[in-house]
C-alpha cells in the first residue's frame, strides 16, 4: 500500500479522486455491525411486537436506501451504480441484540465499501429509532468491513 494520501491534491487540499483511468471491474463489499439492547426489547423485535411496526423489515429497507445515497452523505465518495444491496438483520440472543450485515455489489471503477458500511449503520440506527421507547440505553458497536473484492487491490478479508 502506498503512503500517498490520494484525497489530497498537489496543494494539499481535499478533492475527489479521479478514477477515470481505472478499469471497470466487478466489485463487492461485506460489512457488519451490532446493536445491543435489553432482553425485553430484543424479544419484542424478534416477535414483531414493537408498536412502530416490523422493525427488521423497515431497518432492512432503510439500509438499502442508505447504500444508494452514500455519495450525497459522505464527501468525496463517487456515486456508484449499485447492482445489488442485501441487508440482513438477525436476532443474536448470545450477544443480546440484533446483528446487521450488508453486502453491496457494483461493476465500476471504484469500490463499494462505504455503501456496505453505511447500509449497516443506517439499518442499526433505524432499529434504535423504532425501539428507543423500550430501551434508550441501546448501543451500536462493531460497524466494520468484513470483506471487499475487485479492483486493483483484489480481495481483502478481515481477521
Amino acid at each position: 500500500m502506498s503512503g500517498a494520501l490520494t484525497h489530497l491534491n498537489d496543494r494539499g487540499e481535499a478533492h475527489m479522486v479521479d478514477v477515470s483511468a481505472k478499469p471497470i471491474t466487478a466489485r463487492h463489499a461485506v460489512a457488519e455491525g451490532f446493536i445491543r439492547m435489553s432482553r425485553e426489547a430484543r424479544e419484542a423485535v424478534r416477535d414483531n411486537a414493537v408498536t412502530k411496526g416490523d422493525v427488521l423489515a423497515v431497518a432492512r429497507v432503510a439500509g438499502i436506501m442508505a447504500a444508494k445515497q452514500v455519495a450525497t452523505l459522505i464527501p468525496l465518495c463517487h456515486p456508484l451504480p449499485l447492482s445489488n444491496v442485501e441487508v440482513t438483520l438477525t436476532d443474536d440472543a448470545v450477544g443480546g441484540g440484533i446483528r446487521a450485515q450488508a453486502t453491496t455489489r457494483t461493476t465500476a471503477q471504484t469500490g463499494v465499501e462505504m455503501e456496505a458500511m453505511t447500509a449497516v449503520s443506517v439499518a442499526l440506527l433505524t432499529v434504535y429509532d423504532m425501539v428507543k421507547s423500550m430501551d434508550r440505553g441501546m448501543t451500536i458497536t462493531g460497524v466494520r468491513l468484513l470483506e471487499k473484492g475487485g479492483g486493483r487491490s483484489g480481495t481483502w478479508t478481515a481477521d
